[in-house]
């Protein structure tokens, strides 16, 4: 079975699933479950719960009423009842998890309100189903340029065929009101069937579409983010950072969601500290607060006029010196208190008993210099005997070729050659 999120080719694979469409979760990270009751069997005598959770495109979710007491599971395409005709959808969650998401939603499962399962969807279902998926993407870029053509301001993000193909659901965001009745018009006209605008905040927006973070993770509100709460700069400005709207910003444009995460513990502990604007009376002299550190409970602070030798204190310290002025007590100086928390300080790193050092398995360097030295004057060494050899051999030549030479007698020469010859002739005669 085919993911219902991501676009099918040919042979009815997704294609940017690695699991060809086969996850168990089946959504692609986007408000993703997972049912840890799969695995437990009911009291006896319970009748399973006859609601389940049914997942259409995105993040669009919806609660169904099992009529028919069908044997549904996670992942099952089917038949439900919509405004007019049916519309196809994957079964995301059934059980007592559907009971408890109900509760957590405020669902009141006791009515008569609820839309029915018609049916598990059948080939057919399907066939019509992908055929009209396969057409989204074509309708939102013709949709685009006509809303371009009559000058409205508005973008629209996506659109969603009812599964029997009759309605087409077109999402946009916009500033303001838009009057699209002329577009309705052109919209039916061009793609021949009934048209419904729904216009969704730029939360919801990215909520539909997904994206990645700066954080390198998928996007909260595509993933399980479902309570968009407004985000004001107070959270950064709590939270000591810098206000760069840049870097405070989200893929929808407004203020991350998650910048209300840890805003509560930082509230708690701003509890104990004093207000930046209060300024410290001393004999020396008058301080102001500089900056903070929220987690470490220190303040750092300037006497005027010496913006640039700051003193840290902690939040006690701040606290008494500020009660001290209330009470028009003499408070000497801020260094009396800074020293004070410097022999702390000292105190709590004072025991080192039982630590290595640091530089135990460090290899000592080898003086590489010497070394050098050495090799210098044993080549040096070298290269002098070999030049005081070949002097000597020099010295040895230039005395053979001083020598005179013995000069032979020319008789002898020729009674050698004599002899010579008359053996040769000998041999020849033999």
């Amino acid at each position: 079975m085919a993911c219902g999120n991501c676009g099918t080719t040919d042979n009815g694979q997704p294609r940017g699933c690695k699991n060809n469409g086969t996850c168990g979760t089946d959504g692609c990270n986007k408000l993703t479950v997972f049912d840890w009751l799969a695995n437990m069997d009911l009291p006896q005598g319970q009748k399973p719960f006859d609601f389940v959770e049914v997942r259409f495109k995105n993040s669009r979710k919806e609660f169904f009423k099992n009529t028919e007491e069908l044997s549904l599971h996670i992942g099952d395409l089917v038949a439900v009842e919509a405004a007019s005709g049916h519309d196809i959808g994957i079964i995301s969650l059934t059980g007592e998890l559907v009971r408890i998401q109900m509760k957590k939603k405020r669902e009141p499962y006791d009515t008569d309100t609820f839309s029915k399962v018609y049916r598990k969807a059948s080939q057919r279902d399907i066939d019509v189903w992908t055929e009209v998926k396969d057409r989204e993407e074509a309708m939102k870029v013709r949709s685009r340029q006509i809303a371009i053509r009559l000058n409205l301001e508005m973008k629209i993000s996506d659109i969603e065929f009812q599964g029997d193909g009759s309605k087409a659901t077109f999402y946009y965001t916009a500033e303001e009101r838009v009057d699209f009745r002329q577009l309705i018009k052109e919209f039916a006209h061009e793609f021949h069937t009934r048209i419904e605008m729904r216009q969704i905040g730029f939360r919801q927006e990215a909520a539909r579409l997904g994206g990645i973070g700066s954080c390198g993770r998928e996007l909260c509100c595509s993933t399980w983010l479902t309570d968009f709460r407004s985000v004001t700069t107070g959270a950064a400005r709590y939270q000591q950072l810098s206000l760069n709207p840049q870097k405070l910003a989200g893929q929808c444009g407004k203020l991350k969601c998650c910048l209300n995460y840890e805003l509560d513990s930082y509230m708690d502990a701003l509890k104990d500290f004093p207000k930046t604007e209060q300024k410290l009376k001393t004999e020396k002299g008058t301080a102001v607060c500089q900056k903070i550190d929220i987690f470490q409970g220190h303040l750092w602070y300037a006497y005027e006029g010496e913006w640039m030798n700051w003193h840290k204190l902690t939040t006690t310290q701040a606290n008494e010196i500020i009660e001290a002025n209330k009470k028009e007590t003499a408070v000497a100086s801020l260094e009396e208190y800074a020293a004070e928390l410097i022999e702390d300080t000292k105190s709590d790193f004072g025991n080192v008993v039982g630590q290595d050092s640091l530089t135990r398995f460090d290899q000592p360097q080898r003086n590489r210099k010497k070394r050098k030295k050495n090799n210098s004057k044993t080549r040096g060494k070298r290269d002098s005997k070999k030049q005081e050899n070949a002097a000597d051999d020099t010295a040895q030549k230039s005395k053979r070729s001083r020598r005179p030479q013995r000069k032979r007698n020319p008789s002898v020469k020729k009674e050698q050659s004599k002899n010579n010859n008359d053996k040769q002739n000998n041999d020849r005669s033999k």
